[in-house]
């Protein structure tokens, strides 16, 4: 089928409103516009090129974890969550209580994250793992009575307070099972659609759907790095969409809209370049991640018998770049009079900054790492 003649689906007739039934998506889509091709080419040597860096740097899991919490922290803030990138990086009792809701929210998200890509290594990327996702991500706080880990039996809708001023109303409760199951075959089918233009239908008809009654927004941007890790596209979850569809929010809704008006070839475009865009940010991310690393090595041999314990310090920033000592001390089984001798010392040398301001439960920062995520 052409994606030219794409048909979304049409409007079904409920009780006092109209819902938007999409039409199966599983099928051999081709094409006939060319730019999607130039555009796919673009991106999958963009993903190729990221994927290399999981080979070149020495323990990349280690700076992968900052990259799940950049996403969870911008993916949630679609949401409404004010979470900053410092505030997800320290811990719950260090967040003031007015802020820990969104706090929970994050962490909930990086949990799932985990969780799923550790399920992808025994079981296919199915709504069986969609669910648990979300039952995850929504398992407390705020969303806990929202039916994680189920697929909606009543209708919802996107904006507004009522359906008579809804943006948007997805399809009736009735046709979850067989919409996500069409989808379902349609993510796993060997249905010669090339992978990046399938994902592209993926997010569309999920999104479309609306499967739950919260956090489809955020399941549907995790199901994008999970397909990708699915079919070994990338051998680490280093690609994340939300930051673009975060700084591109209008463009975003406005062809998902369009999309469901049979316009779907701009959505595709869309999406491609933000994969395009996206790889190419995260192997910046990267080189200077790199370079940072180079130069923490050079600095660290500056202080003499105690270069290998700064090393160690410098490392466990690499992990988590906000930290107590004893955190560190913790970490790096370092006796605690020592470890703020050597805090002191980088401090001195501007590696790592004291961020509270507090003569007790003093935080510290590496600034320089924080800063490129």
């Amino acid at each position: 089928m052409k994606l030219e003649e794409f048909k979304s689906g049409e409007y079904t007739q409920e009780y006092q409103y109209k819902a938007f039934l999409p039409n199966s998506i599983n099928s051999n889509w081709i094409w006939e516009n060319s730019e999607i091709n130039i555009l796919l080419e673009e991106a999958n040597r963009k993903l190729g090129e990221i994927n290399a860096f999981s080979y070149l740097i020495p323990d990349i899991d280690m700076f992968i974890k900052m990259h799940i919490v950049k996403e969870a922290n911008t993916s949630s803030k679609i949401e409404g969550t004010k979470t900053e990138i410092d505030e997800a990086v320290m811990k719950e009792d260090q967040i003031s209580p007015e802020r820990r809701d969104d706090w929970l929210e994050v962490h909930q998200y990086i949990e799932s994250m985990n969780n799923a890509i550790l399920i992808l290594e025994k079981l296919p990327l199915s709504n069986r793992l969609i669910r648990e996702t979300h039952r995850i991500l929504l398992s407390t706080g705020r969303g806990e009575k929202k039916t994680p880990g189920e697929f909606r039996k009543s209708q919802n809708w996107i904006g507004e307070r009522n359906f008579s001023e809804a943006k948007f109303i997805p399809p009736h409760n009735k046709y979850i099972n067989e919409l996500m199951g069409d989808l379902e075959k349609f993510i796993n089918d060997n249905n010669n659609v090339p992978h990046l233009v399938k994902l592209a239908l993926i997010h569309y008809q999920f999104e479309t759907i609306h499967p739950f009654l919260d956090g489809n927004g955020r399941v549907g941007r995790l199901l994008i790095t999970l397909y990708l890790i699915a079919n070994k596209i990338l051998t680490k979850p280093a690609l994340y969409l939300s930051d673009y569809l975060e700084k591109n929010r209008i463009e975003y809704y406005h062809y998902l809209n369009d999309a469901r008006n049979n316009k779907i070839i701009q959505w595709i475009k869309f999406f491609l370049k933000g994969i395009s865009i996206t790889s190419e940010n995260t192997k910046q991310t990267f080189v200077r991640i790199i370079e940072l690393q180079q130069e923490m090595t050079i600095l660290s041999h500056t202080f003499g018998s105690r270069s290998e314990k700064i090393q160690n310090i410098i490392n466990v920033f690499y992990e988590n770049p906000i930290l107590s000592i004893k955190e560190l001390v913790m970490k790096t089984e370092i006796p605690d009079k020592t470890i703020r001798t050597l805090i002191n010392l980088m401090m001195e040398k501007n590696i790592v900054k004291e961020m509270t301001g507090y003569g007790r439960n003093k935080l510290f920062v590496f600034d320089k790492y924080l800063k490129l995520f």
